[in-house]
């Protein structure tokens, strides 16, 4: 129905990455077992990895490990979906309640139809 359609406008997933609408975490996600691409949403970043917290214990590489580890556990135990939601508990700014956090890994295609997986709040896909 579309194939012969004009392209009004395309927005690439290189072009999120530059602009911040994407985080890229592929470097870390390695740690974690992932082989392809990862990048989470600015949302989720600034939800789960990157906010103040007046404790020692809690840093941007911690919870962004914990993230990643939870993400790629779940893809280990439903290995043909491309999408997975998944829950992560986190830390409640100002105290030290946790408090459940729902997320979704979608696996789709790249710029140029490689694999990559998002990881996004639920409201965003």
């Amino acid at each position: 129905m579309f194939e012969n359609a004009e392209v009004i406008y395309s927005y690439t997933r290189a072009q999120a990455i530059e602009d911040g609408v994407l985080i890229d975490v592929s470097h870390t996600a390695e740690d974690a077992g992932f082989r392809i691409p990862v990048a989470l949403t600015t949302a989720v970043w600034m939800d789960c990895v990157d906010w103040p917290i007046d404790d020692r214990n809690q840093d941007i590489e911690g919870r962004l490990w914990d993230v990643l580890y939870l993400a790629a556990f779940e893809v280990r135990r439903n290995r043909n979906s491309q999408r997975i939601v998944f829950q992560l508990l986190r830390v409640m700014r100002g105290s030290n309640q946790l408090f459940p956090v729902q997320l979704v890994l979608h696996i789709g295609g790249g710029d140029h139809g490689e694999p990559v997986i998002t990881i996004m709040q639920p409201n965003e896909d």
